[in-house]
Parts: C-alpha cells; structure tokens; sequence
C-alpha cells in the first residue's frame, strides 16, 4: 500500500511539474495570421448581414461559432449546450394619435414619439408650458403648475439648455433631467416643441430592450412641430421660441383638450452568448473567462452592411483562435490547471447585454472567476499613430484597477513573448471617452471580477460600412492575440487565483 501512495505521489508530482515547465509558445505559435484571417473573412462577410442582436445574421454567427467550438474540442459550458439564450423585446406600432381642441395630427407630419416604451392613452383638458422644461437652482419651470395637467409643453433653448447653464451634457441627460423635473410635478408626458418637421417615417418597428415592459418612470417624451405648439399656445407660441435673452413668456397654462395615444404590440425575440470550455486538472473548480462580442449593427438596407470585421470581429477570432491553441495543449497532456470558458457575447453594442445576462446567470460562480479578459477591436491602429515603433501597441485597460497581480504578469507576457508598446491612456481614471465602461468586461468588473481589457483604439471606419475584413492588420492582429493567449496562460496555471486587492 505504501508503494502505491508513493507512486501516486510522484505521478501527481511529476504532472504538476510537467504543467508548470511547458513552453506556452508551443502554443502561441501556433496562432497564425492565415488562420485568423480565414475566420475573420467569414465573421464579417455578407451573409452575416452586420451581425445584428436578435436578427438572422446574429443567429449564423452563433452556430458558426458553435460549430467552431466544437470541432476543435471545447465542451459545451452551458446547461450541455454551447448556447445561452436571453430574451429580448421589440415594439411593433399599432396607432398613434394626437388631437388638439377637435383637429387631428399625424405622426412624422406633426409629432414623433422618443423611445417610449410603454403603451399611452391620455386625454387631458389643459397643458402647462414649463419653459425649457429644466428645473435647478437657477430657474424653477414649473412656478405656478396647479397640479391639474398632465401634459408639459417646451421649448428647448440650444438643445435643451438655457444660457449660462453647463453645455456639455448629452442628449440622454438632458431627457433625463427633463424627466426629473417633470416627474417631480405629476406630468405624464412632455410635449418638445422642434422645428425638425415634417421628418423621414419612422419604422413601425421599435427599438430593442431586454427588460419585459420597462418599469419606466417617466414622464414619455414626445416631439411636437411648431403647428402643434401654437395649437396649444396660440400667440404666445411665438415669444417661447424667442432666444434666452429676449423670452419674456412665463410658465403657464393653457386651456386645450388634448388626447394622445400611441399603442404598440411586444415582439419577444431572443439573442445569444456562444460558450465553449476546457475542463481544467487540479483547479478546474476555477476558471478563467475570455470574451468578446460577436454582434455589430447589422444592415441598414440590402446594400449597406456594418460589417464589423475590427468592431468586434477581430476580438471575435482572437478568442477563437486561443480556444483552438488551449485545446491543442490540452489534447497533448499540457493542459491549463484552471478551467477556461471562452465566450462570445451578442448584445454589446445594444448596451453590453449579453456579459450583463452571463454576470447574472454565470455558468461558473464568479467568486471562482479569477479574471475576466475581454477583447473589444484589435485588428487595426489609430490613424494618428504614424511611427513604426509607436504602430507596435495595444491599449491595456483595467488590468490595475481591481487587482494587483494582473499587470505584473499582462507586462512580464509581454516582455517575454510579444515586446508590444502597452498604452494605458484609455485606463485612466478621467479617460474622457470612458473606455473602461463601454465594452463587456465592465459586468465583471461590477461584481468584484478582476478585468484586463485589449483595445487598439478608435478608427475612421468605427461604426461604419468601411470596417471590413480587408482592413485588417494580421500580423499586429496576430501579436496582439499571441500577447493575450501568454497572459492568459499565466493566470490559469498559476498557483493562486489573482488577488481581489483593489476597489
């Protein structure tokens, strides 16, 4: 009994030793611009339509990627399948309808809705003109609102900001703070008086959401032509749209028996995430999660596709491309001690949707999930950068912000593997494009998941018909996924899961 013991322990010994010692760039060699491109070339083609969330294109690309995963020999990691389905919903317009004192309005004519997302029928006697519709400390709109109305008629100054006021909020926090103000008085909706009509025909189909029927507080934003307005206020109409300096209307309200109705059907489609793992040896309880999202912005008509071959297909086959390199080390007796789950997410560009659905149905739990390594555009370089040197970069994003051994070892990859410039401009605390917070990894980050996010930066062809496979960079698209494969080596195989040190 003793001899076997002693064998077991010296087989347990000498595997552990074998993991430890085994040459990653084996594996990360194998990693190949031709392989890549290949899979790029079909990502991003024409019959993947731009990939949108919920559409046709979306669903090749998932079984695409599924086929992928399993050719190669990942496991299916999500209840034994390699799909994990979410819901998503739709509104499809039934009517709309807008009258004032009897005489009736058409909507794209006279009046267009701005994403509201719940069905409304309201009829009301008299509307209250609020001004600008803002509310602080240096102007109260709603001085002398009796609480009767329900219905908010403005007229925006400079895009809904008064003079003197800050000017560099953004359209959703100027509705936002519509709302706020609004609300705090019991309107329901807000009429905003535009000059932009008539305007090209709304799609009777809506935009997408994920929450069933929104609890949104509103109150719903309606814009309004000026035929409208002045159906409402009369003459007074024309001194609300006087510049800030010269208005001397006051808020007030005006007598006018108003109904409005817009009544839409829910359409409940379904989007995916692709996830496809390796089984670990001693620490397989762990795991390590690579991600990148697969969806783009579809087709705006039959001959105008968003390709999105940079955006995010190139993140897209870099995951792809390590799953391949780690099965093979896997097949070959060198696989990783942890577990890892490489996934491809639909839904980033809707508002990161899909990591969200994964952080909150995880098919390991998180406290297990020593790091998230998520790619989001790695397949080209800013125009800007014109040096041989500085062309030879990644941007490196989160990987100090929750934990402290992650960039030690993304630099000490680097340093013995790949020699990229790593550019941290976009980690920084007051990054004015806010990177750290517009890619997938900032669902993990969220739950306390130590991140480290890859980004080659923004180009002229972001969201755009241009972004095609054509315009890749395959050898620095190669570099950048070899770096991110050595890293990730690392942290599967090292002793201890990444420190959970940082806030």
């Amino acid at each position: 009994m003793k001899h076997i013991v002693l064998y077991c322990l010296l087989g347990f010994c000498l595997t552990g030793w074998t993991q430890q010692t085994a040459d990653p760039s084996v594996y990360g060699k194998s990693i190949q611009t031709e392989s890549l491109e290949k899979l790029l070339y079909a990502i991003a083609s024409k019959e993947m339509e731009g990939r949108e969330t919920a559409s046709a294109g979306q669903r090749r690309a998932a079984q695409y990627i599924e086929n992928y995963f399993q050719s190669i020999g990942l496991l299916p990691a999500w209840n034994n399948n390699y799909q994990q389905a979410f819901p998503v919903y739709r509104d499809s317009l039934i009517r709309s309808s807008l009258s004032i004192n009897g005489a009736s309005f058409r909507q794209d004519l006279d009046f267009a809705p701005s994403g509201n997302p719940a069905n409304i029928f309201l009829n009301a006697n008299e509307v209250f003109f609020a001004g600008d519709g803002l509310s602080d400390s240096l102007l109260e709109n709603y001085k002398g609102f009796a609480g009767g109305g329900k219905i908010a008629l403005i007229a925006p100054r400079r895009n809904l900001l008064s003079a003197g006021r800050e000017k560099t909020r953004s359209h959703y926090e100027d509705h936002a703070a519509l709302r706020k103000a609004a609300r705090q008085h019991g309107i329901s909706v807000i009429l905003i008086a535009d000059r932009n009509f008539p305007r090209p025909p709304d799609p009777s189909i809506g935009p997408m959401y994920v929450n069933d029927r929104p609890n949104d507080k509103g109150p719903h934003i309606f814009y309004v032509s000026y035929k409208v307005a002045r159906a409402i206020m009369g003459r007074d109409f024309k001194k609300a749209v006087r510049p800030a300096k010269k208005r001397a209307l006051r808020p007030k309200t005006y007598y006018a028996q108003t109904s409005l109705e817009l009544n839409k059907e829910q359409l409940r489609l379904e989007s995916s995430n692709v996830l496809g793992y390796i089984e670990g040896t001693d620490k397989k309880e762990e795991v390590v999660v690579i991600t990148a999202h697969y969806d783009h912005l579809g087709k705006k008509d039959d001959s105008t596709i968003y390709y999105g071959a940079d955006d995010d297909g190139s993140g897209t086959v870099a995951v792809m491309e390590m799953a391949k390199a780690f099965s093979r080390s896997k097949q070959e007796g060198q696989g990783p001690r942890r577990s890892i789950l490489f996934m491809a997410v639909s839904g980033e560009e809707k508002g990161l949707w899909g990591s969200s659905y994964y952080a909150e149905h995880p098919a390991w739990p998180l406290d297990k999930t020593t790091v998230n390594i998520n790619i989001d555009m790695i397949g080209r370089t800013e125009p800007k950068r014109s040096s041989n040197e500085t062309m030879h970069y990644v941007y490196v994003i989160g990987d100090n912000r929750l934990s402290s051994d992650l960039r030690p070892i993304s630099e000490k990859a680097n340093d013995s593997y790949t020699q990229l410039y790593l550019d941290y401009k976009y980690n920084a605390p007051d990054d004015p494009e806010r990177i750290f917070y517009r890619s997938d990894h900032y669902n993990f980050a969220k739950k306390g998941t130590p991140v480290i996010f890859y980004f080659n930066g923004l180009h002229e062809d972001y969201h755009r018909p241009g972004d095609t496979p054509d315009k890749i960079n395959y050898p620095l698209l190669q570099r950048r996924t070899q770096l991110i494969f050595y890293t990730a080596w690392e942290i599967a195989n090292r002793d201890e899961m990444l420190k959970r040190d940082l806030k």
